[in-house]
């Protein structure tokens, strides 16, 4: 019975493909094919999104001070 499992573990092996530096070679040549692919935005484009970005973050983060500020008011008040 033991036989029969590591036979079944040998040909499993053999059957896994092209050994690993063949697979890592056609991975890379798969990733510039689908990097040329890709339809990359323009610079004006980056721009106005990380603008869009940054003014969100900064929102968020005085809406969070706010809060954290209310909250921290609320707290003193119930334990003086």
């Amino acid at each position: 019975m033991a036989k029969k499992q590591s036979q079944g573990a040998e040909s499993s092996r053999k059957e896994t493909g092209p050994n690993p530096i063949q697979r890592f070679i056609r991975y890379v040549e798969d990733a510039r094919a689908e990097l040329r692919k890709v339809s990359w935005p323009s610079l004006l484009e980056t721009r106005k999104a990380t603008l869009a970005v940054f003014s969100f973050v900064a929102v968020m983060a005085l809406i969070l001070w706010l809060v954290d500020l209310g909250l921290s008011a609320i707290i003193q008040s119930v334990l003086s």
